[in-house]
């Protein structure tokens, strides 16, 4: 008797390289300036192909961005189950230190900060609107923290993406020092914290 494995078809497996390669190269250049034949190219595959998987160009960069909200929230229930106490100050605090770490990939945070930057496009804006709706209220059923401590908890997130953008950790200017105190960086592979 021969056990199966369990595959993706061939369209699925494409499709899927085609959605991690969109976020890698939506990253590096946003939505309005990114070709399909750049995200093509970077999945190994045809233009056309591409087309066939996502009929257009914001339907693809809609998928890439919903899996960055489907990654984030598995970094924040990650977190959650790190916490030293189930207390929701100490969840959070968790779930924020998982976060930073997912965001050490430079790719989910620009891919968002792109995201937002491109919400004069109904269906992004839907899509960062629909992502950050899971993400708030994730991390307020998971926390079960009050309203306060999640606004909070999601406005530092914003922060620290600020800051991450600009790379100002360990910036001794007096507004960067301001900044930056306290808040927990990871450093890019091979980069310094």
């Amino acid at each position: 008797m021969t056990t199966r494995k369990t595959q993706l078809s061939t369209a699925d497996a494409r499709r899927e390289a085609v959605v991690t390669s969109a976020v890698a190269v939506f990253a590096q250049s946003g939505y309005a300036s990114t070709p399909i034949a750049a995200v093509a190219e970077h999945a190994k595959i045809s233009p056309a192909y591409v087309f066939k998987l996502f009929p257009a160009k914001v339907a693809l960069f809609v998928a890439a961005l919903d899996r960055c909200y489907e990654q984030i929230v598995d970094a924040l229930e990650k977190g959650a189950t790190q916490a030293e106490t189930q207390v929701p100050a100490d969840v959070l605090h968790s779930m924020g230190a998982s976060y930073a770490a997912l965001i050490a990939d430079r790719d989910l945070m620009m891919l968002q900060v792109h995201a937002q930057a491109a919400t004069d496009v109904p269906e992004i804006a839907e899509a960062v609107r629909r992502g950050i709706a899971r993400v708030t209220s994730f991390a307020s059923s998971r926390s079960g923290g009050t309203a306060t401590e999640v606004q909070q908890f999601i406005a530092f997130g914003q922060l620290c993406h600020l800051l991450t953008t600009l790379d100002v950790f360990g910036s001794e200017e007096p507004w960067a020092a301001a900044l930056t105190e306290g808040i927990r960086h990871h450093a890019p592979e091979g980069g310094e914290p």
